[in-house]
């Protein structure tokens, strides 16, 4: 997501928005930014902000505002939950790293189904959902042993609490320059609009 230096957002210009959007969890400190710090060790040149998608990127007609307020309705349903993040491993068919995820993949997965079903949600997804934290992803074929075994050995140092307590989902929307925008953020239960 992208920041302005005095902490606000970002306001990017129409032309530069893509009409494609996500549902993200992003993932608190100290977690977050030891696996934002492994994501550009593995992959330098990335932007990382780690997170859960509870909606994978889709894309939507028009306006983004009623996928939002979908979002919205739907998130004040669900309560808070706790996220347990386990091993590494990697999708085969894509080669992407991640880290899966074992508690709290169930509330996900009905999220997930909830809000992707009907309305300006809907989205027929190239991929069963699969509740993860991606480490690595448009990586060569070859590259990836090697970046596994470092994402593993990493984990395998980090002595830090490997979940958090899911509390709040935000809804980004991705630009011309692949950045994604935060565009409102949803406690459980109550929403905050940020743009």
């Amino acid at each position: 997501m992208v920041s302005e230096p005095n902490g606000g957002l970002s306001r990017i210009p129409a032309q530069e928005q893509l009409s494609v959007v996500a549902l993200v969890i992003y993932i608190p400190e100290p977690l977050g930014r030891f696996l934002d710090d492994l994501r550009l060790e593995l992959v330098p040149a990335c932007q990382p902000h780690a997170h859960v998608s509870v909606l994978p990127p889709r894309p939507v007609t028009g306006d983004w505002r009623p996928a939002c307020e979908q979002a919205r309705e739907q998130a004040q349903q669900h309560a808070a939950f706790d996220v347990e993040l386990t091993e590494i491993r990697v999708f085969r068919v894509t080669d992407v790293v991640y880290i899966e995820v074992g508690a709290g993949a169930q509330e996900l997965r009905r999220m997930h189904a909830a809000m992707s079903s009907s309305g300006a949600l809907a989205f027929g997804e190239p991929f069963p959902y699969h509740p993860h934290i991606t480490l690595a992803q448009n990586i060569q074929q070859e590259e990836l042993p090697a970046l596994r075994e470092l994402a593993s050995r990493r984990w395998q140092e980090y002595r830090g609490r490997r979940g958090f307590r899911a509390e709040r989902a935000t809804f980004v929307q991705n630009t011309l320059s692949d950045c994604w925008v935060d565009l409102a953020a949803f406690s459980f239960g109550a929403a905050v609009v940020l743009r």
